[in-house]
């Protein structure tokens, strides 16, 4: 019963942080960001928000930097949205699955046409 629970409130953070990011925060050092995932503990006391950022390695530390400065004013309003009796602790993490599956997809496309040329 716990698991459904935090499930739910996992998605609600999602989509409420992808909404907070997008049109609320004015800091110029956020780039374009997604929310791909946010997992919660059992307690609800800490929620990790797997983020995937457009660019380069320095744009993407940048984002975090400025996520993290933010991390107080996000609580307040995730507390305000949702109404928790305690907001979770927001932990920003780089999702890095996007960019390793497109990785491996442009590898198994060279491997594909190494092949039809060698024919």
């Amino acid at each position: 019963m716990a698991k459904i629970r935090t499930g739910r409130v996992g998605e609600q953070i999602k989509k409420e942080l992808s909404v907070l990011i997008q049109s609320e925060l004015k800091d110029p050092r956020i780039g374009f960001i997604t929310v791909t995932g946010v997992e919660v503990t059992g307690d609800l006391s800490q929620a990790k928000v797997y983020l995937s950022v457009f660019g380069e390695q320095e744009q993407k530390d940048n984002s975090l930097k400025a996520l993290e400065k933010a991390n107080g004013f996000l609580r307040s309003e995730l507390g305000k949205r949702i109404r928790f009796r305690h907001v979770p602790e927001l932990i920003f993490k780089i999702d890095e699955s996007i960019a390793y599956g497109s990785r491996i997809e442009k590898l198994l496309g060279d491997i594909g046409s190494d092949k039809n040329e060698s024919q």
